[in-house]
């Protein structure tokens, strides 16, 4: 029977780790090559009057459009990653802009949730806002299983 010597050992260990690393980081990021065909419904106009009351409006259409993409109760107490972003909508409701505020330290969920966000257009009209385009800010928390939470509708972390 052939047995390694304790360095060579140690060199195949830390080598199937950082295999399984890999892996797994490869894994995370399949999660995030693609974004699913909105389900949802065209919105009615908005009722909101505010920037956060829209906020609360646009997540929820926004969770009706990927219901399966949405990471249902306590987030947990690590996440993958954390973007803020600012929304501009038309007077219809239809994406104008979509601009990052901060960044994931993840690098491919910031192009997955944009996208995300672009294609659940057109979100509720923001009739009862002034001027011609309205713009919200939203937090979104992203699990490594491709599964996300606002702020705006979270139910917070363990």
């Amino acid at each position: 029977m052939y047995t390694l010597s304790q360095p060579l050992r140690h060199l195949c260990v830390r080598g199937l780790v950082a295999g399984a690393a890999l892996l797994a980081a490869q894994g995370a990021m399949a999660q995030f090559s693609m974004v699913p065909a909105p389900l949802c419904a065209a919105p009615n106009a908005a009722a909101a009057e505010s920037e956060k009351a829209f906020r609360v409006e646009a997540a929820r259409h926004l969770y009706s459009c990927y219901p399966m993409r949405v990471f249902r109760g306590k987030l947990p107490p690590l996440l993958y990653g954390v973007m803020i972003v600012d929304t501009e909508l038309d007077a219809a409701g239809n994406v104008v802009n979509v601009t990052v505020v901060r960044k994931p330290a993840a690098d491919e969920v910031g192009p997955w949730v944009q996208a995300l966000i672009k294609r659940a257009s057109p979100y509720p009209a923001p009739t009862r806002m002034a001027g011609a385009t309205v713009t919200f800010t939203e937090i979104f928390m992203v699990d490594k299983s491709g599964l996300f939470q606002t702020d705006s509708l979270t139910e917070g972390q363990r």
